[in-house]
């Protein structure tokens, strides 16, 4: 009788043997692929590329140290983000030990009982539009910890509750059809008007949710009906507890209603500064920061306990907030070497031998990958738009075909990455590895990455305008 247990003939290594990896890959490559540059100009307040510029420099392969100071440097060049995650983490800590997260959402819940499913398409359109209109990105990671609670407590995982979230944010974002930092930048590079061609935006952001929806909540039916089908069934089972006290919520008190209130107020503060005064990290950390502090008094606890509290939810952050950093070194080296320009140079001019017909998706293509290593949508139409600009019109497509294959490949690709800084700090909140994450998400990229090569297809072929 064979008792033997099956060997799996690959196991996907740890991030950050991928992404430091890919730091030393990229480092030889230094020494292999010649360096380049283009000189720049100013544009309003952005500095971009000027395309007619491109010329070689002296090679600078990256040294012994400049490799071994790649991490520090790249967590140095992170440090926003990390302590974005690290102080949102402990906030959240501080807010969840009141408990009136988990009473709000399990008496929401109990109201949905009878339609588990309407919660999925719901919340994914609500974050579409927002990562449509406002360019919802980091901002949703505040929001992850009450889709887990929600998820959980009408049967399904963190998984779902996660990617309800982040996935809806991310469809907006992809679709961008009133973005201001991918498409509104992209958009006054190309010359081209201010959210103009919407209509066919608007049109990808629909397929794209519809899409989404029909495969997360597939996999959430799947998880409500046999639990240990969930991707991340361990860290099912080691929240049991956490979860059983959501399924069998109490009653609201005077400081769970208090400290609701003080949640919703945060929100309004945070979607308001994000719109009219452009709040980004620092002020949306500070705005929960504020939150738990003042919750945490609230609820009647000491400073020192605010305090351990605080520390132990920053620790649970630790991986995530550190793994952007270290992610970050991948563009360290790659700006040491000088080669990332050689690198868009010699796409572009790939670009012009191949058909017209195909050209726009090897465009798109190409930004999907170039995301890996530039995930800021600003700074990567920054850096490709004023080259992929002219190409366009030598090629023979629209300039908004060009912006369209620019925001959706740098979009979809967010979600999959990473080098992605929201992603890993989403994650991280949600306490599911990246691994797993990948192992739920590849299909729907795959999906994505289908539909939009048809819609890049299309718009090139009737020229959108």
């Amino acid at each position: 009788m064979n008792t033997t247990k099956k060997k799996k003939l690959f196991k996907v290594p740890h991030t950050y043997v991928i992404l430091v990896g890919l730091t030393i890959l990229i480092a030889i490559l230094s020494y292999i692929i010649p360096a380049s540059t283009y000189d720049t100009v100013q544009i309003g307040d952005r500095t971009v590329v000027d395309p007619s510029t491109y010329h070689y420099v002296e090679q600078t392969p990256v040294t012994i140290m400049q490799l071994l100071t790649s991490i520090p440097r790249g967590l140095q060049e992170a440090a926003e983000i990390s302590f974005f995650i690290f102080i949102l983490g402990g906030s959240f800590a501080i807010i969840t030990k009141t408990g009136a997260l988990e009473v709000g959402v399990g008496n929401l819940a109990k109201k949905l009982e009878n339609y588990p499913t309407l919660i999925v398409p719901v919340i994914i359109v609500l974050f579409s539009i927002l990562g449509g209109t406002v360019g919802l990105s980091e901002e949703c990671i505040i929001f992850i910890p009450i889709g887990i609670l929600l998820s959980r407590s009408l049967g399904y995982d963190a998984m779902v509750g996660t990617a309800i979230i982040f996935l809806g944010a991310a469809v907006g974002f992809n679709s961008g059809f009133m973005n201001p930092f991918t498409v509104g930048v992209a958009q006054s590079i190309a010359e081209l008007p201010l959210f103009s061609a919407m209509w066919y935006r608007l049109i990808i952001w629909a397929v794209f949710n519809a899409a989404t929806i029909y495969m997360v909540l597939k996999y959430a039916k799947k998880v409500r009906k046999d639990p240990t089908k969930s991707y991340c069934y361990e860290l099912e089972q080691s929240e049991a507890e956490e979860i059983q006290s959501v399924e069998n919520v109490g009653n609201f008190t005077r400081t769970h209603v208090i400290v609701i209130c003080l949640f919703l107020i945060a929100i309004g503060i945070v979607v308001y500064g994000v719109i009219k005064l452009g709040f980004y990290i620092n002020e949306i950390v500070g705005v929960f920061l504020g939150l738990g502090i003042i919750s945490g008094f609230i609820a009647k606890m000491t400073p020192s306990q605010i305090a351990v509290t605080f520390i132990d939810g920053a620790k649970d952050m630790a991986m995530g907030a550190l793994v952007v950093g270290v992610a970050r070194s991948i563009l360290v080296v790659l700006n040491d070497g000088q080669i990332l320009y050689t690198i868009v140079h010699a796409v572009s001019q790939l670009i012009q031998l191949v058909p017209r017909s195909i050209s726009a998706v090897f465009m798109f293509l190409f930004q999907l990958v170039l995301n890996f290593f530039i995930p800021s949508g600003s700074g990567q139409a920054a850096t490709t738009m004023p080259i992929m600009t002219p190409l366009s019109d030598l090629v023979g497509i629209s300039r908004q075909t060009a912006v369209l294959a620019f925001h959706l490949g740098d979009g979809i690709s967010n979600s999959i990455i990473p080098t992605g800084g929201s992603l890993l700090a989403s994650l991280s909140v949600a306490k599911i590895d990246f691994e797993k994450w990948v192992k739920f998400v590849w299909p729907i990229i795959l999906v994505w990455v289908l539909l939009a090569c048809v819609f890049v297809a299309i718009a090139a072929s009737i020229h959108l305008a």
